[in-house]
């Protein structure tokens, strides 16, 4: 979902950002659906169709600042 958000607010559709990052169509829709896992050389290419930041895509996995590692998870006993 996070791909797709960055798609979107840069007012790209899907044939777009697989043209501007060497991807196929298909391949870049699996990827935001959440069907398929991007190796890193495809982050890269996404990022560059995007025109940001690799790490912009990743950002969706860091820690919020403020909170605590593992704040929100259950505890375990």
């Amino acid at each position: 979902m996070h791909l797709r958000r960055m798609r979107e607010d840069r007012g790209m559709s899907l044939e777009e950002l697989a043209a501007h990052s060497g991807l196929s169509f298909r391949g870049v829709v699996y990827i935001e659906h959440g069907q398929r896992n991007p190796s890193l050389t495809t982050l890269i290419n996404l990022s560059r169709g995007l025109h940001v930041q690799p790490s912009r895509l990743l950002a969706v996995f860091d820690v919020e600042q403020g909170t605590p590692p593992g704040a929100g998870t259950p505890e375990q006993g």
